[in-house]
């Protein structure tokens, strides 16, 4: 290990002070009469939300919770990365990289961290925190940037010279290219999703399940997909009201997690309320919304300017499908990555290693330790 140096959260008394007031003035808009989430997030529901983040909400508790492991700060190339590195307790522990997704950050593995760092068949967990997220540099990069970024972490700052990886949403486009673009360094990796058809496919080439597929996609993305559409055009202009507003910033982060879940499950669907309110308070406190929602622009001027696409890779990797994700077939997956296990899971969504942790750890320790 190089270049390491220990990190410790902790969040100075005037921000969270801040913080309170401008709960407290929040220049609410009102909302249509029995509107509910039909029009984006219920104003009833974030007004319940607001009052018990000012009231209840023990930020301290959290603190401390997020602290209770190994966190380190390094230079990876030139970018101040920050992540947890937490050692497994078994004999033969394998190094296991964890990337997070948007709107949700390194917490999103707090609760499977004890489940697979203990028994004989424990990981070397490393959880960094993407660039322009969190407590790392406040960056915008392009997914395959940082996958050149985690592979030189783990084989030149920890010292692995073969790992496995893991991740969902931007996390699984990070894992996806780190396995196209550095096989020789790369056991196994594991999804949640795979990416989604864009429109670009040759129909002739498509099974039936895919074309299905495809058209729940194009649906969602007119009905959900306004989220992304503007990060990726005008990240900037949105970024000043969330950057501003604690309120607003729920707001969007719960318009998204609410496409994934329904009202009387979306704070479960983020691991609890207290959890939901974590996730928000790392993008506040770094105060990080802007430059996470600009990594959509990133990517997309990368597309744009001919980014060449990822070759398929032959790395092991074991898909598992969450029952609130986008179903696609196994097909799907396969057009993309060597697939050795494809699941479909009985319970959980977008943030299943909050909602579902020991599912989501058993799934994890069943196919890495299935394979070499």
């Amino acid at each position: 290990m190089k270049n390491l140096t220990t990190f410790n959260l902790s969040v100075p008394a005037s921000v969270l002070d801040d913080l309170k007031n401008r709960l407290k003035n929040t220049r609410w808009p009102g909302e249509a009469e029995g509107s509910g989430w039909n029009f984006g997030t219920s104003e009833t529901y974030l007004k319940e939300l607001v009052d018990y983040w000012i009231n209840k909400y023990d930020w301290s508790k959290q603190e401390a919770e997020l602290n209770k492991y190994p966190q380190y700060t390094t230079d990876v190339n030139g970018v101040k990365i920050h992540f947890q590195y937490i050692k497994g307790k078994g004999e033969n522990s394998k190094p296991l990289l964890l990337t997070h997704g948007w709107p949700d950050s390194y917490f999103r593995f707090h609760k499977i961290i004890a489940l697979l760092t203990e028994g004989d068949q424990s990981f070397d967990l490393v959880i960094p925190s993407i660039p322009g997220f969190g407590f790392s540099e406040k960056t915008a990069m392009d997914t395959e940037a940082v996958a050149g970024l985690w592979k030189t972490l783990m084989t030149e700052n920890l010292g692995y010279p073969k790992f496995y990886a893991a991740g969902g949403d931007i996390g699984m486009g990070v894992t996806k290219a780190l396995a196209s673009k550095y096989p020789e360094v790369l056991a196994g990796v594991h999804f949640t999703d795979v990416g989604y058809p864009m429109g670009q496919e040759d129909p002739d080439t498509m099974t039936d399940a895919e074309k299905q597929f495809a058209q729940f996609v194009q649906q969602w993305w007119y009905s959900e997909g306004a989220y992304a559409m503007l990060h990726s055009s005008k990240p900037q202009s949105l970024a000043y009201g969330l950057n501003d507003s604690p309120a607003a910033l729920a707001a969007w982060i719960l318009s998204f997690g609410n496409a994934g879940a329904s009202p009387d499950i979306l704070e479960e669907a983020f691991g609890g309320r207290d959890e939901l309110l974590t996730n928000i308070m790392i993008y506040w406190v770094t105060e990080t919304i802007a430059t996470s929602v600009r990594m959509y622009k990133v990517d997309a001027i990368a597309q744009w300017t001919g980014a060449k696409p990822l070759q398929k890779s032959n790395v092991p990797a074991g898909v598992a499908v969450f029952p609130r994700e986008a179903q696609f077939p196994k097909e799907w997956a396969e057009r993309f990555v060597h697939v050795v296990s494809f699941k479909k899971m009985e319970k959980g969504g977008h943030f299943a290693a909050l909602e579902v942790p020991d599912t989501f750890a058993k799934e994890l320790r069943s196919f890495f330790y299935s394979i070499p």
